[in-house]
């Protein structure tokens, strides 16, 4: 069940708030503290025994908890958060959306800003939050342990200033989806890498680690979000799930859509929407008026566009309306919503068009007019081939799978590119030549493809200078067949100026760019069979990451890195690193 709790203004907050149980409702009280505080966090790596689905095994968590703890500041705030490893798996974290302006060294993803943390040692992840308020969420960022390591990232505004939708009676901390695998994700993963072939499924979806009652042996295991009738509720909707985006709709309600990444956006109603892996979604839910006499259902399920096997399950919780007394009724009825087919890519379309900025005086949209650089990226997969005495389970016996950017297949280094970079030692660890366009150009999104290209693997960067605006076009291909991807950049938020289906046009498209009011985020999805086109400016030196957000196709490759070079001011140059920084 829900809980309440209220934010007050006490300094015993900063220690308690890791005691908060994690599927909670907060109420909208002033308090946290007063002013920009540093609030500490303790996260211990460690193993815990949790059972889903009848199936009980040994998981890798924080502090004991599946999903993870709750990390919750204000705007302007400095967190501290030592993470202890205790596990025999080597560990980083990501803050996933958090600019980390002059913190590039806390990013957290492994072989890229900071080696991982090995077994017993420590790291401390210590940076501001610049101008950033509303939901994100935190996550192992190493091979396949965000399955079980991850948790919500709740940025509140700064004290006295208000939502700028009506306030809400409660605000519910947090929905968070993602995936359960009976099967150790490690050697899942480690298999698939080994034999080519494309990894296992999962066996269930879940709610705040809830798979609910359509799974076999989880009638127990259901989230329920208790409600009183008339109210408003802020709902933070957060897709931590490995491989899949999710549609969620309410069974006869509908919600109004206030927020995506952490950023707010011009309110719009729906009775049902679209989250990726990596985003995250703020819903206002108004209650109906009286006591309804039903609970309903809240469902997620996936969208999925690509040719291989998918978890085609649904996940679900309940809507429960508090009864009055004392004639309380047992047998309600339950109302099931409806959702979108699985490949519903004209929902995802048209769905992804309503989002824009909120593009105001307070909260602007600063859309780069002029573009300094242009690149533009094809996105999808392909085959790499199979070791020599290997038989191999990939397309073909002489295949595997592989995932690219530009048809280059990442290879994570050895050590630490951020590492690399500021102390000038690339030689032997990255070099700067990814290509800005496709080395060979085809019909991308032909279909059947008759394309065939041969996969290139490297660990290649692209240099930008401090401040530069940049445009990137990033183009779904169909050689392995079409697919969305959710594109998460890490250190920036980007403006989606413009999508289509087919193929990129470079002299019509852009003239249909909004550049006005786009939505602003970090994590956006590839058309399956289109493009994307984004902005931002390069105003944060250091190393980012950016990588579908499916981690089959990231495992397989489908990643690169940006290099921003530090501006002439202090304030534009990336600091050394700390003196805990992991080694590798």
């Amino acid at each position: 069940m829900a809980a309440a709790y209220s934010l007050l203004p006490s300094p015993a907050l900063i220690f308690c708030v890791f005691l908060f149980s994690f599927s909670t409702t907060l109420s909208l009280l002033p308090g946290l503290a007063l002013g920009s505080v540093t609030r500490h966090y303790k996260f211990d790596i460690k193993m815990h025994n949790v059972t889903r689905l009848c199936h009980t095994k040994s998981i890798v968590t924080v502090n004991g908890q599946f999903p993870g703890p709750r990390v919750i500041a204000r705007e302007g705030d400095r967190l501290i958060i030592k993470v202890t490893n205790h596990v025999s798996n080597n560990i980083s974290i990501h803050w996933h959306g958090i600019r980390q302006l002059q913190s590039g060294w806390a990013d957290g993803p492994a072989y890229i800003t900071q080696c991982p943390i090995q077994t017993g040692q420590s790291y401390v992840y210590n940076f501001t939050i610049i101008g950033q308020r509303g939901t994100l969420f935190w996550h192992a960022h190493i091979s396949w342990l965000r399955a079980t390591v991850y948790g919500p990232l709740v940025i509140l505004p700064k004290l006295g200033v208000p939502f700028p939708f009506p306030k809400p009676h409660k605000q519910v901390y947090p929905l968070i989806f993602g995936e359960w695998f009976n099967a150790n994700t490690e050697v899942i993963i480690n298999r698939s890498l080994q034999t080519g072939a494309a990894p296992n499924i999962s066996d269930a979806y879940t709610i705040n680690g809830l798979p609910g009652p359509l799974y076999n042996c989880s009638a127990k295991d259901t989230f329920k979000l208790k409600v009183k009738p008339g109210k408003t509720y802020l709902l933070r909707l957060i897709n931590a799930a490995l491989n899949d985006e999710l549609f969620f709709s309410i069974a006869n309600h509908s919600v109004t859509v206030v927020e995506v990444d952490a950023i707010y956006i011009k309110p719009f109603k729906t009775d049902k929407l679209l989250i990726t892996p990596g985003q995250t979604t703020n819903i206002l839910l108004k209650t109906k008026p009286f006591f309804p006499n039903a609970s309903f259902y809240m469902f997620a399920r996936p969208y999925a566009t690509g040719l291989g096997t998918f978890d085609n399950s649904t996940v679900a919780g309940v809507l429960e309306y508090d009864q009055p007394k004392p004639n309380k009724i047992k047998n309600l009825s339950l109302f099931k919503p409806t959702l979108p087919a699985f490949n519903d890519t004209s929902f995802a379309f048209n769905y992804t068009t309503r989002l824009r900025s909120l593009a105001n005086t307070q909260y602007p949209a600063n859309v780069p007019l002029n573009v300094d650089k242009r690149f533009f990226f094809t996105v999808g997969l392909g085959t790499n081939p199979c070791p020599k005495n290997q038989v191999c389970q990939g397309p073909t016996n002489t295949t595997k799978f592989s995932a690219t950017v530009n048809n280059i297949s990442f290879i994570l280094p050895s050590t630490a590119l951020l590492q690399a970079h500021f102390f000038g030692q690339s030689n032997g660890v990255y070099t700067t030549d990814f290509p800005i366009t496709p080395s060979i150009k085809f019909n991308y999104t032909g279909f059947p493809s008759n394309q065939t290209v041969t996969v290139m693997n490297g660990t290649k960067v692209v240099v930008l200078p401090f401040n530069a605006s940049v445009e990137l076009v990033l183009q779904d291909t169909s050689i392995l067949g079409a697919e969305s991807h959710p594109l998460h950049l890490h250190g920036f938020n980007f403006f989606v100026v413009g999508q289509g289906f087919g193929n990129y046009d470079p002299n019509k498209d852009p003239k249909n760019f909004n550049l006005v009011d786009p939505v602003e985020r970090n994590t956006v999805g590839v058309l399956s069979g289109g493009w994307v086109a984004l902005r931002f400016r390069a105003d944060n030196p250091g190393v980012w990451f950016m990588h579908c957000h499916f981690e089959v196709h990231i495992s397989w490759g489908l990643r690169m890195a940006w290099i921003v070079s530090d501006g002439d001011l202090p304030n534009q140059k990336l600091p050394p690193p700390p003196a805990d920084l992991p080694k590798c």
